[in-house]
């Protein structure tokens, strides 16, 4: 996948949007921290996630159709109900014009919800192709089947994609990529402690089952095939901490060298099979993976192979099915692997695949309706303040040479941003969506994404592409863009409020920009140079300065025990922590700039500083079952929310003032231990 940081996890009438994105102009009593999440019983230099979370934390427990719950969370829930409206009421109109985005965007979700027709199809849908499977004859029809499969968004075996070139950023290149696994990464298939072992035995079970349920013969022995077929696959995976650097991934082949390397995969059958023409090279990301792909090709027989790639498609489609097939996908994805225990109402499960399968076309629609000029021009302007003491920052750097501060400097002008929604949407006048079919549908979708890919080959870079819809409760920074992107989603309380307390707003949204922009100089963001190309831009000694200040804030978060027997990995979570401390310490000081000529005024009893660090520890909110908890923390690249929340506090002097910290207080780090970066 392309390195795109993002801040976390994803998502009342249509009256709570407009609520949250018109600005009142109540400057004379804006709104403080919100006093009725607090607990004041809490000492904030010794439990400070608790002080300021503690009473929401009391008043909200997990809802049983979630497995994690926060103030992403709550946000989400707010926009599904804005999106059902929307929504619903396109699926409603049968006379929108044919082709039209209202008209693709609602028969998708008719089709969606006509769980009627989807019991009576079983697993017709997917018929037709698992036929195909079980007629293939060798290993050349089988790699045609698989390149067919991936075009229609099916994950097998392998990825791939197209993209910017890392060290080119102004040509599209191809990429491939490890994949194949149903787990949630190789750890899973290769741990031995009695958790990993209880879930592959239920995932063996799993396959089973859903063989039998989509009435496939082969469902006595497909468990252990696929088990086994996946577990060689995560062997020759790089580790998610792998994954995470660049450079190692940046393997790039002239493509005619791809059939010596790989002499008994015929890639040329496979890519044209793709459609991909005039390919002079391409990136193979893991080379050794492509080594035990290419191994196994000869090596397994070809009817484990159909038991494979039926469990592919099985798999992908199971929640595009029948019932019974949903709620075992159900029970082993959420359940098993996060502890979920009650699923949610299909409105929102079929409300969030069609935002997944149509993000743009819900999004021109979603615009329409909530989004508030007024909220673009004070975050704008949020941007505008954070780059300016970002820049400030730089130039005062003890620990940079001049050279470096030089460069750092001219990327960070170099910047873009983006902030609500596209200025160019997708064209989806191709993309077929008709109240035929909710599979059908949902393959449409996923082949004309893939055709979109697969045409910029060849073709200038897009910069005005976004890798998320308006809708999305998150932000991102592309390095291959030196951009930062802010969807109109989260504009909204806790993140920003046009009606708050700067103090507040600069504490929660402030920090979620500092956090984007410091991606651009994280231990993998600051690789990339001002045009986004993977390149070299720091001198030795400064790197190594960066090296062992990043080293210590790994060290801090292997400290972090959230179960037993289970800490936070420093090395996943670096670029993210980096980021958090980051981007608090900038919106700290540019928060302090905007108020240089303002009244210092104390609002529910809180200084603007403590309003500040308030405002950042309730926009980290986050309750986790067990089950999820484990799987953030070996698969997730974030640290889990309430430890962020605490975590970069930590690390800041300015926290310490404004609490009166003192050594002996739980929140107090020696002077040698705080990390200071950026």
């Amino acid at each position: 996948m392309k390195k795109v940081s993002l801040v976390l996890f994803s998502i009342c009438s249509s009256v709570c949007v407009f609520t949250a994105f018109v600005n009142k102009n109540n400057e004379s009593n804006p709104q403080g921290v919100d006093v009725k999440a607090m607990d004041k019983s809490k000492d904030p230099k010794n439990e400070f996630y608790a002080f300021a979370n503690g009473n929401w934390e009391k008043k909200n427990p997990i809802p049983s159709t979630e497995s994690i719950w926060g103030s992403f969370s709550e946000l989400n829930e707010k926009n599904k109900t804005i999106l059902r409206t929307i929504i619903e009421d396109a699926a409603a109109d049968r006379n929108a014009e044919k082709g039209s985005i209202k008209q693709k965007v609602g028969d998708f979700y008719a089709m969606a919800m006509d769980t009627l027709k989807l019991e009576k199809e079983g697993v017709s849908p997917i018929a037709e192709e698992l036929a195909k499977i079980d007629a293939l004859k060798n290993q050349d029809e089988m790699l045609q089947e698989i390149a067919h499969l991936q075009s229609y968004g099916v994950g097998v075996l392998f990825g791939f994609y197209v993209t910017q070139d890392m060290r080119k950023s102004d040509e599209y290149i191809s990429y491939l990529s490890q994949g194949g696994l149903g787990l949630p990464e190789r750890d899973y298939y290769l741990k031995d402690d009695e958790d990993s072992k209880k879930i592959r035995n239920e995932y063996e079970k799993h396959i089973k089952t859903m063989f039998s349920l989509a009435g496939r013969s082969s469902a006595s022995n497909a468990s252990s095939v696929v088990m086994k077929m996946e577990t060689e696959l995560a062997k020759a995976s790089m580790t998610n901490i792998e994954l995470r650097d660049d450079e190692k991934l940046y393997n790039k082949l002239i493509y005619e060298y791809l059939p010596i390397k790989y002499p008994k995969l015929n890639f040329e059958l496979y890519f044209k099979t793709l459609g991909v023409k005039n390919q002079q090279t391409i990136i193979v990301t893991q080379p050794d993976f492509f080594s035990k792909v290419e191994e196994m090709f000869t090596s397994t027989p070809l009817s484990d192979w159909k038991m494979y790639l039926s469990w592919c498609i099985i798999n992908d489609a199971a929640d595009k099915l029948q019932s019974s097939l949903e709620k075992q996908n159900f029970h082993f994805y959420a359940t098993v692997l996060q502890g979920t225990k009650e699923m949610k109402p299909r409105w929102k499960r079929m409300i969030a695949a069609t935002n997944g399968s149509l993000g743009e076309a819900v999004g021109q629609l979603y615009v329409e309706k909530t989004f508030s000029a007024e909220s673009k021009r004070k975050v704008n302007l949020m941007v505008d303040n954070l780059l300016a003491a970002y820049k400030e920052r730089i130039q005062n750097l003890e620990w940079m040479g001049d050279a470096t501060k030089k460069r750092a400097l001219i990327k960070l002008a170099s910047f873009t941003r983006k902030l609500g929604y596209p200025d160019k949407w997708k064209d989806y006048t191709s993309l077929d969506i008709s109240r035929e079919s909710f599979y059908k549908n949902y393959s449409h979708a996923q082949h004309f994404e893939f055709q979109r890919m697969m045409d910029k080959l060849g073709k200038p870079v897009d910069k005005s592409e976004w890798g998320m819809s308006p809708q999305t409760v998150n932000a991102y920074y592309n390095p291959s863009l030196n951009e930062i992107v802010f969807p109109a989603a989260i504009m909204q309380p806790p993140f920003f409020n046009p009606d708050a307390d700067d103090a507040v707003n600069y504490g929660a949204m402030g920090s979620v920009i500092g956090h984007e922009i410091t991606h651009g100089f994280d231990d993998q963001g600051s690789k990339y140079d001002e045009e986004g190309n993977l390149k070299n831009w720091w001198t030795e000694e400064d790197r190594t300065q960066f090296n062992a200040r990043t080293a210590k804030l790994v060290d801090q978060f292997n400290n972090y025990k959230v179960l037993e027997n289970l800490n936070v990995k420093g090395d996943l979570t670096l670029g993210e922590n980096i980021a958090d401390l980051g981007g608090l310490t900038i919106a700290y000081h540019a928060y302090l700039k905007s108020i240089e000529n303002k009244k210092k005024i104390t609002i529910d009893g809180f200084t603007p500083q403590q309003r500040f660090f308030i405002g950042w520890a309730q926009a980290w909110k986050t309750s986790f079952r067990d089950a999820a908890m484990r799987q953030q923390v070996l698969t997730n690249v974030h640290a889990p929310g309430n430890i962020r929340a605490v975590a970069a506090p930590s690390n800041l002097l300015e926290f310490y003032e404004a609490f009166d910290v003192k050594a002996g207080n739980k929140m107090f780090r020696e002077e040698k231990d705080r990390v200071k970066i950026w």
